[in-house]
């Protein structure tokens, strides 16, 4: 029986090479493999019948038909079972109305679309037909798309946020499970005084024009002095550059674009004054040159020139990164409090300046027992 508010299914055949009927997609009687064909959303799809009878593919069109229309007669139309196409948008809707950034919008609607098309592929439409077993699935496609384990978990946390959503709009009974994603960690990698000196000193070698110059060693001073992601640091705007009158010295004042959490840091003088005399052609910004176009652009642009730099010194493997983690690193090793690190590299919580700086939070901390320890009334001798 077909329904109007479903797909209209077709039975065709797929003929062998050998079969007498090889030009004719609907004759029933020949013993080659059936398949399904249907129209939906602008879309075609196909799916095999998993028969050569005729009258058990008809039994598989009206399966799928009937999923389609699963309680269209009974249900008012607002209440007819959502594909996992309309799901997303309804998703999409919801993120946007809780403000979140365009950039993060576009990674859920990017990062879904793959799903709805793999469901599909296996021939499931509806949020309630996935199950653990095609997430398992879904997910062991991950590694190819996304090598970094940090990125495959976040990519793991806005699908689950998906299947909640569906779980609490009713359109599913539970939320199937997820496989763990365990994170490699990256290692903390900062550079020694002496390795962060070389950096300086072969901005002259890769660049040859001074303005290049001037420009690419202010960056590395503000990320280096600031702890600033390069990203915070190629979109920091002059007005985010404040002079504290009562330091007399100037001090970045920003939100952290990951996490927008509030970052204060003050500079050195020297490093203030580079930074603002650094050429520039746009008057908002400090190292975005155009200040227009896609952000990303311009922070690949830069990404690119500071590994050039970094390779050149003897770093191969180097990264801007490495900038941040030189900040963070030499205030542990001062013996700044954690909970102060965190605050200036604008993380959201301090568990998370302990996770990427574990090695040196305890190599502060058996500095700090030996002090402790130092500091022991050590029994008298008896004469």
């Amino acid at each position: 029986m077909n329904n109007p508010t479903g797909p209209l299914v077709t039975i065709f055949v797929r003929h062998s090479r050998s079969c007498n009927y090889r030009g004719d997609e609907a004759y029933r009687r020949c013993h080659c493999p059936k398949h399904l064909r249907w129209f939906w959303g602008g879309n075609q799809f196909r799916q095999s019948a998993r028969t050569r009878s005729w009258a058990q593919a008809e039994l598989a069109k009206r399966n799928v038909e009937d999923r389609f229309c699963q309680g269209a007669t009974a249900a008012p139309l607002d209440d007819r079972p959502k594909t996992i196409g309309q799901a997303i948008e309804i998703f999409l809707v919801d993120k946007r109305n809780e403000g979140v950034e365009l950039s993060v919008e576009k990674k859920y609607e990017r990062e879904l679309e793959r799903l709805r098309v793999f469901m599909e592929r296996r021939s499931r439409f509806f949020p309630h037909e996935i199950d653990r077993e095609d997430l398992i699935a879904f997910q062991a496609t991950w590694s190819d798309l996304y090598p970094s384990t940090q990125t495959r978990s976040r990519v793991l946390t806005r699908a689950r946020a998906f299947m909640r959503f569906c779980y609490e709009s009713g359109w599913i009974d539970r939320i199937p499970k997820f496989s763990r994603v365990k994170i490699e960690q990256t290692p903390t990698l900062p550079l020694t005084g002496a390795e962060y000196k070389k950096l300086l000193n072969t901005v002259a070698k890769v660049f040859a024009s001074e303005r290049m110059q001037r420009r690419v060693r202010a960056l590395v001073e503000l990320m280096r002095h600031t702890g600033l992601s390069i990203r915070d640091a190629v979109t920091l705007e002059r007005a985010e550059l404040i002079r504290d009158g009562k330091r007399k010295l100037y001090r970045v004042v920003t939100q952290r674009t990951k996490t927008g959490t509030d970052v204060s840091v003050i500079l050195p003088k020297e490093v203030s004054a580079r930074i603002l005399a650094a050429p520039n052609d746009n008057p908002r910004y400090l190292f975005w040159n155009t200040g227009t176009g896609k952000e990303k652009s311009a922070v690949t642009n830069w990404q690119h020139d500071l590994r050039k730099l970094f390779h050149a010194a003897g770093f191969p493997g180097g990264h801007p990164h490495q900038l941040r983690d030189t900040f963070a690193v030499g205030l542990l090793e001062k013996g700044v409090p954690l909970e102060e690190v965190a605050k200036l590299l604008g993380h959201e919580s301090v568990r998370t300046t302990e996770k990427h700086y574990a090695p040196w939070v305890k190599r502060r901390q058996d500095r700090l027992d030996e002090l402790v320890a130092g500091t022991w009334e050590r029994p008298r001798s008896r004469g």
